[in-house]
């Protein structure tokens, strides 16, 4: 496809600069952040894995993942028919119509599109806000993307509880300030945590986001990582933060 065919009203077309790949993004509605960048770098997957993207957005975690990693085949889900549509368009411009998979769907309704323990790992970059905590955007693409109005942290765990195999990796990335509900819900769904990030804006500031890998029907004991600090005094980025971007 010509890129210029692929674009509508308000599209642009950014680098991912890793492999060449891009992707489509529309300036009025809600675009990825570094969330999902440190995401796609936090995660780990095996050759020939099959693997499975909810809120998926613009699809920017399965189109890293394709790049960086050996997995045979992703799955992006999406509720919202517009993103679903970028992500599917995306997809296209960069020639990877055999690997990934755009589905636009509600993930609590996922239950005939998928045999319980389909996928070998689940990547989430869930809402984070709860309805009533916090500015709701009137945009309704960019609130439903950042608050909890289509699904839920429970609906996200219990949903990937089922597509998992077990001992299959569940990865997410999320506030610190629900860091202990996060446990307890991924518990409960049979997700056992085994590994935690926590992001830090400048080394003297609170934590703005956690990243955490989980395992179905894993065993108990969960491992805690060095701090990710982003910028330096000066506001440059910290060195492993410029390598993740230099190799996004």
């Amino acid at each position: 496809m010509v890129k210029s065919n692929l674009l509508k009203e308000n599209e642009r077309i950014d680098s991912l600069q890793r492999n060449g790949y891009s992707i489509i993004q529309n300036s009025t509605r809600f675009c990825f952040g570094m969330d999902a960048v440190l995401l796609s770098e936090f995660v780990s997957l095996k050759k020939g894995d099959e693997a499975i993207d909810l809120c998926t957005g613009t699809g920017v975690i399965p189109i890293l993942l394709s790049a960086k990693t050996e997995a045979a085949h992703f799955v992006a889900v999406e509720i919202q028919e517009e993103m679903a549509d970028m992500a599917k368009r995306s997809v296209a411009l960069n020639g990877i119509e055999d690997k990934i998979e755009v589905l636009c769907k509600d993930l609590n309704d996922l239950d005939g599109c998928f045999a319980v323990a389909s996928f070998d790992a689940v990547t989430v970059n869930p809402p984070y806000m709860i309805p009533g905590k916090g500015l709701v955007n009137p945009d309704e693409s960019k609130a439903i993307a950042r608050h909890e109005i289509k699904c839920t942290l429970s609906d996200v765990l219990t949903v990937s509880s089922r597509l998992l195999k077990n001992g299959g990796k569940f990865f997410m990335v999320h506030k610190p300030e629900r860091l202990d509900e996060i446990i307890v819900a991924m518990k409960e769904a049979k997700i056992e945590p085994k590994r935690l990030r926590i992001v830090y804006p400048r080394v003297d500031q609170k934590p703005n986001m956690v990243l955490i890998e989980g395992s179905k029907c894993g065993n108990p004991g969960m491992i805690m990582e060095k701090p990710l600090i982003i910028y330096d005094e000066s506001g440059a980025y910290m060195p492993e933060v410029s390598k993740i971007y230099e190799e996004a």
